[in-house]
């Protein structure tokens, strides 16, 4: 099944999100569980929790469906000591609220080597914090989302990817986010169903398909490897439809959050409805 959704308000609680999907007709979604500017948030009360599960099930969401995303402060790779525990300690607090929440899934940013620090030294930090906090908090897998390569941030290249993975410990626990408009300003064609095809080829290869467990579908302002992460809605970037074809008609991409992060929610139901109408209708 195709689990297709887009990243949704949590204004006035996180126990709002399942509703504002649900709005959209999408069977997935994508929330912070916490102001994503902000270092530190007050703990999610019991009541908040208690609200959230009972909409999520009534309305039908489990946790595989579900993609939350952390704070774009924190920096696992973060060259100074100060900054990465203060990183380390805020993804440990996002994994403990999902946890909370019942949801399996925390996709991140990895993080940036700010040019003070080598690469290699970086994923090494990277994979070391993923590691710390499954030593804190059970179940959670930590989702690694790919970037668009932009200033000194790493995970734009594949075995950036690999290269994380290989140091984590418990592999379950570690999965990928493929963002499409990250992939494309990095510099792996997607603009044809044949150029996503070998993209994904490359990644399996590389990576391996046994570690996506979610994707974000956005088409791209930026050219192909421009590395600027700018996103732009379906159809009318650089990458056009073929991609988004593919991904829909394609098994591999069954049951994870496939997730709308384009720029005009005003249209999200109706994105998500021309992606389903891509899904062969025997699947």
């Amino acid at each position: 099944m195709k689990l297709i959704g887009a990243h949704v308000s949590a204004a006035g609680g996180v126990q709002n999100a399942p509703q504002n999907a649900s709005a959209l007709g999408a069977n997935a979604f994508a929330l912070f569980t916490k102001n994503q500017r902000q270092w530190v948030a007050k703990p999610l009360e019991q009541d908040v929790i208690n609200k959230f599960k009972a909409c999520c099930q009534l309305l039908g969401y489990g946790p595989e469906s579900i993609l939350p995303h952390d704070s774009y402060l924190i920096n696992l790779g973060a060259p100074e000591a100060e900054k990465l525990e203060k990183s380390r300690n805020a993804f440990i607090d996002e994994m403990q609220r999902c946890q909370q929440l019942g949801l399996t899934l925390l996709n991140f940013h990895p993080g940036s080597h700010l040019k003070k620090i080598s690469e290699r030294d970086c994923l090494a930090l990277i994979a070391e914090s993923i590691n710390l906090a499954h030593a804190e908090v059970p179940e959670v897998v930590a989702v690694i989302e790919n970037t668009a390569g932009q200033g000194s941030n790493l995970g734009w290249r594949f075995e950036h990817l690999a290269e994380i993975i290989e140091q984590v410990e418990d592999k379950s626990r570690v999965g990928v986010c493929i963002d499409t408009c990250h992939t494309f300003a990095a510099g792996y064609d997607l603009r044809s169903e044949s150029a996503t095809e070998a993209t994904f080829a490359e990644f399996d290869q590389v990576v391996g398909m046994q570690y996506l467990r979610g994707m974000h579908l956005n088409d791209s302002k930026g050219k192909l490897g421009s590395h600027l992460d700018r996103h732009h809605s379906l159809g009318e970037g650089e990458i056009g439809w073929d991609c988004f074809r593919f991904l829909m008609q394609d098994s591999r991409f069954d049951n994870m959050p496939l997730v709308l992060e384009t720029i005009n929610p005003d249209i999200w139901r109706q994105e998500i409805e021309t992606l389903r109408s891509f899904i062969p209708s025997n699947s």
